[in-house]
């Protein structure tokens, strides 16, 4: 047995008001040990006056003082020149060894001349029954395994004797082993310290053992080894340190030859875990992830230590340590008995029933009802009328309008693009061969997809199956849906489309980092199409951090701040711009073609349909049902309809489910107050110079939202079991005022009441639209008489005006730039005979066409006066070719040379590029945490689908 023993204590508090306490009870533990250690050094680390009181009082040899941020293997090292005896115990201040820990890690040291390093069981302080650690091993790549952490200790591992390496606190090393090892590799951050000093002394051929009889209670503050993970900083700490020691580790064992490969494979590697770490859903490891890459990449002097002190002393090969390392069908048997176990302790949650209760069903009936509704649909290739016009022609061009650059209308503009066009590309996708069509695919699906989305947003608020049927019949029957669809409002539609499925993924948003990157995701698509919500939805999001705040103990909390990010990053050009010219109103402003289409007025008569959840005063098109018969005047009676689906959601704030409801009608009202303010403003003006108020629709259908929760719960929790029978009159009564109220809506097409049209594929004549299908450098200039006698003129660039080619940054300004002067200064010339070079100045900004809108019914004799000396005027040009009056207009070619459009400058391209780069990274981010995986299955299963506080099981 080796005659001393030399205990080196290292002491750092870090801040931690228990560390005295800690400290007297290690000391506490050391003077009982049954074989006392024979000299004691103990170093200071920072201390504060009551651990340096402590100290003094211990007996020990030598008192060591250091600064606070001064490493475990720092401060062992300082103790390096007092060290005298045969073996050395390293110990910090949360480490307090049983009475026998020492006598029997001596025991276990003297077992063979072989062992070198003799390891305790650590065991948590609070509950000696749990094991914190006994025993490391790596994985052939290097990952860190422990062989028992956090297991209940049952003597099931005290058989247990060699292994790689163990844990540092605690361990007892020959005084002779550790000076040929040189100690502890400072360059390892505190993590794997044991581990890398054990996997050293096999290199040198020596052993490593276990003494699973000896006992050592630890608190894990830090000192040694790595701090328990109990606050963020914490585990951030830990994430660091472990990726930094097992890349360190990794640079230090490979063959020489291997060590560039290793150095230049980190960053791409510290992209690729990224990833990964984000489909696991551990986006707090990232960061990180990326320091400890960044970190090890520079240390070459650290790396050149530690592969010098292993080539010193190794006399072993790296084969002979191949058996104790843990092989992958070891660490799959290891995680699969792991959940297994963990099955069994966890609830399953209820089965969904989406086909059992009707949910499928429901859908396809809803198809039926689209395909019957909208029959004509069927054989369109493009969509029009109303606010839609075509989408570009190809892939690559859907995505270049998503992309910050030049705009397909203005003269020269550069600028970003909407976020509405980013989503519109995703659609437009959908039929790359076409994307036009997809657009038209898309409103024969929107009905069935509004019942699937509301079918399952409702299961957040029940378990019963008619009511989430009801739910999502109600929801499709809304009158701001069929409004958008039957006039043409492709944001609209999209935004009814969303927002049930950002619903159900926020609800559950603050518990799972899958459900927090889908629902991000979600709200950048419903903000993309209505920025008008933007306001309401950052309100709730406000509210839901508060209640999260309050509720959770902030746990949860960057699920839900992350819910904002995507949208931030998809919006910060945007908003940059508007902010810089002083238009933040513009920001509201509704993407896509400017239409002043029907819509309720900021009258009494328009906010009592707003009111009653109808966007226009048509009243879901009954109003024009019912004209020129006897009925008309029962029209305003309509509003009565949807009385049973209000009063249902009032009653649910007397259900003892009142929480949610109130949320739900919190959402209601703030959808209901976006509304009444979008009527009263107007950010934008139609071709005829009329401004044109913002859409309602949207504001209504979160409105309609809360309110079809809220009365499925009065439903669901606001009857006693004896009167559930009630439930299917309630539905009933629900569901058929409301077809009611869609009648007008779902004929319209069969009465020729709706605007939507076949087409057309360009808004500029065939000859255009042929030159500029593939080229998006073909400039038009599109000259519209106005009603007072003057005219309104736009640059189109490509084959025609897309859905997503509009720019709200443009279309919002109050003040006119250089370039609209521009414009306005060439349309002037080319309407008069003042100006003999006009042709030669409009062929050099690029503009190869100039149409002539056609005149309207509605024309006035001052628009006719000037269509017509107009048209003379443009006909005298020498330069122009006339290529004929077409039904978009009559058409000039211009003959001159054509210079090519200018382009962004470099400045701009890599100001595009930046932005993209950013937008892609966000994206990929959102699209990586909502990735299912299965541990995040598994971890839905053991939470119910409803949110909120539930009175009693529902009945099924």
């Amino acid at each position: 047995m080796p005659a001393r023993v030399h205990a080196i204590l290292v002491v750092r508090p870090e801040g931690r008001a228990s560390a005295a306490t800690h400290l007297a009870r290690t000391l506490d533990a050391l003077a009982a040990q049954t074989r006392p250690a024979d000299v004691l050094t103990i170093v200071l680390c920072g201390a504060g006056p009551a651990v340096t009181e402590l100290a003094a009082a211990s007996g020990a040899e030598g008192i060591i003082t250091a600064s606070g941020a001064t490493t475990f293997a720092d401060a062992v090292r300082l103790a390096g020149p007092r060290l005298t005896g045969d073996a050395i115990w390293l110990l910090a201040q949360d480490t307090a060894p049983e009475p026998h820990a020492l006598g029997r890690l001596l025991a276990g040291l003297e077992r063979a001349p072989s062992v070198a390093i003799v390891a305790p069981k650590l065991v948590d302080a609070d509950d000696a029954s749990r094991i914190v650690s006994l025993g490391v091993t790596m994985t052939p790549l290097g990952r860190t395994v422990g062989l028992a952490d956090d297991e209940l200790d049952q003597g099931q591992h005290d058989a247990d004797e060699d292994v790689l390496g163990a844990d540092i606190r605690g361990i007892l090393i020959r005084a002779g082993v550790w000076r040929e090892l040189e100690g502890i590799d400072p360059a390892l951050g505190g993590a794997d310290e044991g581990l890398d000093l054990g996997v050293r002394a096999r290199l040198a051929g020596h052993r490593v053992s276990l003494v699973p009889t000896a006992h050592v209670a630890v608190d894990g503050d830090g000192a040694a080894g790595l701090p328990a993970p109990t606050t963020r900083r914490r585990r951030r700490r830990r994430a660091y340190a472990m990726r930094l020691a097992q890349l360190h580790r990794r640079l230090a064992y490979a063959p020489a030859a291997a060590v560039p490969l290793h150095l230049l494979s980190l960053i791409p590697l510290a992209l690729w875990r990224a990833a990964t770490l984000l489909v696991v859903k551990q986006p707090a490891r990232v960061l990180p992830e990326w320091g400890a890459s960044i970190v090890a990449f520079f240390r070459w002097g650290a790396i050149a230590r530690s592969r010098g002190v292993i080539r010193r002393s190794r006399t072993a090969s790296w084969h002979q340590l191949a058996s104790l390392r843990i092989t992958r069908t070891d660490l799959r048997q290891r995680f699969d008995a792991d959940v297994d176990a963990d099955a069994m302790d966890r609830p399953i949650r209820e089965e969904l029933r989406f086909f059992t209760g009707g949910g499928a069903w429901l859908v396809l009936a809803a198809l039926l009802v689209s395909v019957v509704a909208f029959p004509s649909l069927l054989a369109w290739p493009v969509l029009g009328g109303g606010a839609l016009e075509p989408l570009r022609a190809t892939w690559g061009q859907l995505w270049a309008d998503a992309a910050y650059g030049a705009r397909s209308v203005g003269l020269d503009t550069v600028g970003p693009a909407d976020p509405f066009a980013a989503l519109i590309a995703v659609v437009g996708s959908l039929w790359p061969g076409d994307p036009s069509r997809a657009l038209v695919l898309l409103w024969i699906a929107a009905l069935p997809l509004a019942v699937l989305g509301a079918w399952f947003a409702a299961s957040r608020v029940t378990s019963n199956s008619l009511l989430r049927n009801t739910a999502a019949v109600a929801w499709a029957l809304a009158p701001t849906f069929w409004t958008a669809l039957v006039d043409g409002r492709a944001g609209a539609v999209i935004v009814h489309l969303l927002l049930p499925w950002l619903i159900y993924a926020g609800a559950v948003a603050h518990r799972s980092w899958a459900a927090a990157g889908a629902a991000s995701l979600l709200l950048a698509g419903v903000l993309a199409a209505a920025p008008s919500l933007a306001p309401a939805l950052v309100i709730l999001w406000a509210l839901v951090v508060m209640l999260v705040l309050v509720a959770r103990a902030g746990h949860g909390v960057g699920h839900i701040v992350w819910l904002g990010v995507p949208s931030l990053a998809l919006f910060a050009p945007l908003l940059w711009v508007q902010v810089r010219t002083g238009n933040i109103w513009g920001l509201l402003a509704d993407p896509g073609p400017v239409w002043a289409g029907p819509q309720a007025t900021a009258d009494a008569a328009g906010r009592l349909a707003l009111a009653g959840g109808f966007p226009t005063t048509d009243l879901a098109g009954w109003t024009t049902l019912l004209s020129g018969t006897t009925l008309s005047s029962l029209a305003p009676w309509v509003l009565v309809l949807v009385a049973p689906l209000c009063a249902l959601a009032l009653l649910s704030l007397l259900t003892p489910r009142w929480m949610v409801s109130a949320i739900l009608l919190a959402i209601a009202l703030l959808g209901i107050g976006t509304a009444f303010a979008a009527v009263g403003i107007a950010v934008v003006s139609s071709t005829n110079a009329e401004p044109v108020p913002l859409w309602p629709g949207s504001g209504l259908s979160l409105a309609w939202l809360g309110v079809v929760g809220a009365a499925v719960i009065a439903l669901d929790a606001g009857l006693p079991i004896r009167l559930r029978g009630l439930r299917a009159v309630g539905a009933a009564v629900v569901i058929g005022t409301l077809l009611v109220v869609a009648v007008p809506s779902v004929t319209a097409m069969m009465r020729d009441a709706s605007m939507l049209r076949n087409g057309p594929s360009s808004t500029l004549p065939a000859y255009v639209a042929a030159q500029g299908r593939d080229d998006l450098s073909v400039g038009t200039i599109l000259i519209t008489p106005l009603d007072s006698g003057a005219a309104a003129a736009r640059v189109v660039w490509g084959g025609s005006e897309t859905i997503a080619g509009h720019s709200t940054v443009a279309e919002t300004r109050t003040v006119p730039d250089a370039q609209d002067e521009e414009v306005a200064e060439l349309t002037a010339d080319l309407v008069t005979a003042t100006s003999d070079d006009i042709v030669s100045r409009v062929a050099a900004h690029g503009i190869r066409f100039i149409v002539l809108a056609p005149a309207s019914d509605s024309e006035t004799d001052a628009a006719r006066a000037l269509r017509l000396s107009a048209e003379t005027a443009l006909d005298q040009r020498d330069q122009l070719d006339t290529v004929g009056v077409t039904p978009k207009g009559t058409l000039w070619r211009v003959s001159a040379d054509v210079a090519d459009r200018p382009g962004p400058s470099a400045a701009d391209r890599q100001l595009a590029v930046l932005i993209a780069l950013i937008q892609l990274v966000v994206v990929a981010a959102a699209l990586l945490l909502s990735v299912p995986t299965a541990s995040s299955r598994r971890q839905a299963r053991r939470m119910p689908r409803t949110v909120g506080p539930r009175a009693r099981e529902e009945e099924r």
